[in-house]
């Protein structure tokens, strides 16, 4: 690794669930000089029934952008050092003995996990047995399901497998030959143990599964390997050094989240929302499992106690749905709609059942209110209104839960990412949460990556001291709150909705 340089360049591979993209930057004397080398979409293909990623694509996109963003920096005469990659969590890809994938990875929102939670709780371990073990949230898209769900419908594909490699891992492994976890995108799967730092041998057992696939569990920083000279040759890289930085988006993001105290709340915006705090010691009690809050794996040797929340993913969904129909609305437009819409004029559980699969978004939303007695938002701004409050909503909920378990005051909101370009939403988020909400960066995920590779080369000493450096640079915005007793008076309305429960008969024409 290199030390004792004030110049430092690398790459990050910054995969989410709906586009992917890789970044140059070149640091120095604590400024960022983060730039975008490549940009592409990323998103489910259908085939025989089943929605897969299309791993291919996604491996042909990092090359090029690999190769891209080191020719750049090689020409501005500072050839890359390291690279880092992050990715959305829970998805994974069975390597066979050969070393080749055994078949694409299965996209989280696939079918496949339907009613598979409450299989596994009747036929392998009951679900008090699971949260003691892991300290995860239960939801249906968890490893934990989707290997179950693997092993019942297809025994023959598990048997094959050599190994078991979450989404970071398989990228780490065609691009260095080295097979390998790191901690924060393990701990998304609802099979590690957050004491432990490695895989629950307990429920791989309960499960009937291998245990020989489940490779060594490292932390964020650990020098994954070299290039291989066939990946050098592909793209034209040198000597580059690949660290697993905190692979899962969510621990990246975090870890460039500009906080000077320990008492703060995060928010990750952007397909999902992801809501929590920083604890030094996982938080597994009965009230926690009661309120399906996570304990996943940080930087720095912290826990994100937190709260997965369905983020824009409601409004990406809604706006495919109207450029199906020709009513192309670009998101400025669907921002002004909403902001020309009546406020407080009906709400959704952003986390109901029926909004989980692909298709027409605003149908099932107007279906939501129907049943639940509301007005029908019958405009496309009241349908994006709907969803923009309603997801203020559920973070000021969140956020009191968060207080309730912790005790922390949490005084300001940090939202990153690209959610954060929604004004208004991070207006009400401020409203409705009563916090003076910090927005910026908006490119956390990658500047979290790029931390934790300045720590591992040596670079920077910690992360508070990165953080500090964001905070300087990030052009942060601020948002105080506003129109108390309005906001009060809608979430009451609001925990009423939540009250009720889970509807599942508005996922009709969920699968477009």
């Amino acid at each position: 690794m290199a030390y004792g340089v004030t110049k430092y360049s690398c790459l990050a591979v910054d995969l989410g669930a709906s586009s992917g993209r890789v970044m140059s930057c070149v640091y120095e004397n604590g400024v960022f000089d983060l730039r975008e080398v490549h940009r592409f979409p990323n998103g489910g293909i259908m085939r025989n029934d089943t929605l897969y990623w299309d791993f291919t694509a996604l491996w042909n996109n990092v090359k090029e952008g690999l190769r891209k963003g080191i020719a750049e920096q090689k020409a501005a005469g500072h050839p890359t050092q390291s690279l880092g990659i992050d990715t959305w969590g829970n998805d994974f890809g069975l390597i066979g003995p050969a070393g080749k994938l055994l078949d694409d990875p299965v996209h989280y929102r696939d079918k496949r996990t339907d009613g598979m939670m409450e299989t596994v709780f009747r036929e392998d371990v009951p679900p008090e047995i699971i949260f003691r073990e892991t300290g995860v949230q239960f939801m249906q898209l968890n490893t934990i399901y989707q290997i179950a769900s693997l092993k019942r419908a297809k025994p023959d594909l598990l048997a094959q497998a050599a190994q078991f490699l979450l989404m970071p891992d398989l990228f780490h492994f065609l691009l260095t030959g080295q097979i390998g976890s790191e901690y924060t995108i393990a701990s998304t799967t609802q099979l590690s143990n957050p004491h432990t730092h490695s895989w629950s041998d307990l429920l791989i057992s309960k499960l009937g599964l291998p245990r020989s696939i489940f490779p060594q569990i490292n932390p964020p920083g650990s020098l994954r390997g070299r290039m291989l000279p066939a990946v050098t040759s592909a793209i034209g890289g040198g000597a580059v050094e690949v660290i697993a930085v905190a692979t899962h988006d969510t621990a990246s993001a975090v870890a460039a989240v500009p906080a000077d105290t320990d008492d703060f709340a995060y928010l990750s915006c952007g397909t999902w929302s992801l809501l929590g705090v920083e604890v030094r010691k996982p938080v597994i009690t009965d009230e926690t499992m009661r309120q399906n809050l996570t304990n996943e794996g940080g930087v720095d040797g912290c826990f994100r106690l937190l709260k997965n929340i369905a983020g824009l993913w409601l409004l990406q969904e809604s706006k495919a749905e109207w450029e199906r129909q020709n009513k192309p609305h670009t998101w400025a437009q669907m921002t002004a709609m909403a902001a020309a819409a009546p406020p407080f004029h009906c709400f959704i559980d952003p986390d109901d059942a029926c909004f989980v699969l692909p298709g027409d978004m605003p149908g099932r939303i107007r279906e939501f209110c129907r049943e639940t007695g509301q007005p029908v938002p019958e405009t496309d701004g009241a349908v994006v209104r709907c969803v923009l409050e309603s997801l203020a909503l559920k973070y000021r909920h969140v956020m009191n839960v968060l207080h309730q378990v912790t005790g922390m005051k949490m005084p300001i909101l940090h939202m990153v990412g690209g959610g954060i370009q929604n004004t208004l939403l991070c207006q009400w988020s401020a409203d409705a949460c009563e916090r003076v909400v910090v927005a910026g960066p908006i490119e956390a995920t990658a500047l979290g990556n790029v931390a934790i590779q300045l720590v591992a080369a040596g670079i920077e000493t910690s992360i508070p001291k990165i953080r500090a450096a964001i905070r300087e640079s990030a052009g942060l915005r601020i948002f105080k709150p506003s129109r108390k007793q309005a906001w009060q008076k809608a979430a009451q309305r609001f925990e009423t909705i939540l009250s009720n429960g889970t509807r599942n008969s508005c996922r009709v024409n969920s699968s477009s």
